[in-house]
């Protein structure tokens, strides 16, 4: 039956797919062996957790049912790299106390400044750059409500202010009633930053094995046993399941589903794009995003629904394009809002906008990164800094935010 519940997690043609692909391709293993970590998921947290690990001296061993890696649900990316949860602070606050959220936030804004940081110093060539993000008023937050949001974050040191309606206009051409400026966030590539830590990682000694499918799993207190197809077996004193929105059926889901978005790409126009090529989304169910790629183009999704069936969501593949198309154009009237690219995608959401970050109750030594919302990546580097840290035997207090 396999540890994941496996699911076709991308339709259509992603911009980040319909030209050259990175190609990091595994290798497959021959007999049983044994590691001291063992990844499962060749994605972006597979990858960058098995940088991190390889960087301390570790020799971890990564495994994925692809034959090739960054094929999964890392290709489906819009890789808005920002630190703002899907749950907006004031919200936040008011379901889990507001000395918790304001250290979830900071949480996140750290996280957005380490990947930067760790990707320009490992020379990753992914389009990595900083950009400003606009949150416009919507059905979730009006102004009043955005005023308030402002205020809490300017408490906690985030750098984000408060346009009203003249102000956006007059700065980003943008017919709304009000937005908050919020700086220090970025966007890449996701398929070339995922490809750069992963051969990072094989280049310090990481191991890359694919394809295989995890049959079973076995956790012991001190060392655990992968069970993969024809009787070969992984021993490994630390597992990590980096699978994504294929969840691992011993893994808690902990109030996260499994959701379908749907993107599309325009025509390159770098003329029509808005100043500073801010990163766009709304406060609103659902929420629209938005933001420019490398070579001019918009990218823009949203539209999302609860459920992950594949053949579902490729019914509404038209629909929803045409959808996204409409609220585009509405949002910039002399943008080319058609779509040159669409493709759509699971990802997973969870009660309170908050990822799942750590050891496997009843399993030892066996961790899971789970819930990823809309911060995919954001959360991708926040889940290295803490299963890092778990596997070498420390402690963050950032831990018990994000655990089971």
């Amino acid at each position: 039956m396999g540890l994941t519940r496996k699911r076709d997690l991308r339709d259509g043609e992603a911009v980040w797919t319909a030209h050259r692909v990175p190609k990091v391709a595994g290798t497959q293993l021959r007999r049983s062996v044994a590691t001291d970590v063992v990844i499962v998921g060749a994605g972006i947290s597979g990858a960058m957790i098995a940088q991190s690990l390889a960087e301390a001296g570790l020799r971890p061993l990564i495994i994925d049912r692809r034959r090739r890696a960054l094929l999964g649900s890392t290709a489906a990316s819009t890789a808005l790299l920002q630190f703002e949860l899907d749950t907006p602070l004031t919200k936040l606050t008011a379901a889990i106390g507001q000395r918790k959220a304001q250290q979830v936030w900071i949480a996140s804004r750290d996280a957005v400044n380490e990947l930067r940081t760790r990707t320009h110093r490992l020379k990753i060539n992914a389009h990595l750059a900083t950009r400003p993000s606009l949150y416009l008023a919507g059905n979730v937050l009006g102004p009043r409500g955005l005023k308030r949001e402002v205020a809490a974050r300017q408490r906690i040191g985030l750098a984000s202010e408060y346009l009203d309606r003249r102000t956006l206009q007059h700065h980003f051409a943008m017919d709304r009633p009000a937005a908050l400026l919020n700086h220090g966030n970025a966007e890449a590539n996701p398929i070339e930053l995922a490809a750069g830590y992963l051969r990072h990682a094989l280049h310090a000694g990481a191991r890359f094995h694919a394809p295989h499918d995890v049959l079973d799993i076995h956790c012991g207190r001190r060392r655990s046993t992968l069970v993969l197809g024809g009787g070969i077996e992984i021993e490994a004193r630390h597992v990590v399941l980096c699978t994504g929105y294929e969840l691992a059926k011993i893994v808690p889901p902990s109030g996260n589903k499994v959701f379908s978005t749907w993107a599309i790409a325009t025509r390159p126009q770098p003329e029509a794009i808005w100043p500073q090529q801010a990163l766009i989304w709304e406060a609103s169910e659902p929420y629209l995003y938005a933001r420019a790629s490398a070579d001019g183009r918009v990218i823009c999704g949203g539209e999302d629904e609860e459920f992950a069936d594949s053949e579902k969501r490729g019914a509404l593949a038209a629909s929803k394009t045409k959808r996204i198309e409409q609220k585009l154009h509405r949002l910039f009237p002399g943008l080319d809002s058609r779509a040159a690219m669409a493709w759509s995608g699971s990802f997973g959401g969870s009660p309170r906008g908050m990822p799942t970050i750590g050891e496997i109750p009843g399993r030892p030594k066996c961790y899971a990164v789970m819930g990823y919302g809309g911060n995919g990546i954001t959360f991708s580097m926040l889940a290295t800094k803490l299963i890092t840290a778990a596997v070498l035997g420390k402690k963050l207090p950032e831990a018990r935010l994000f655990g089971f």
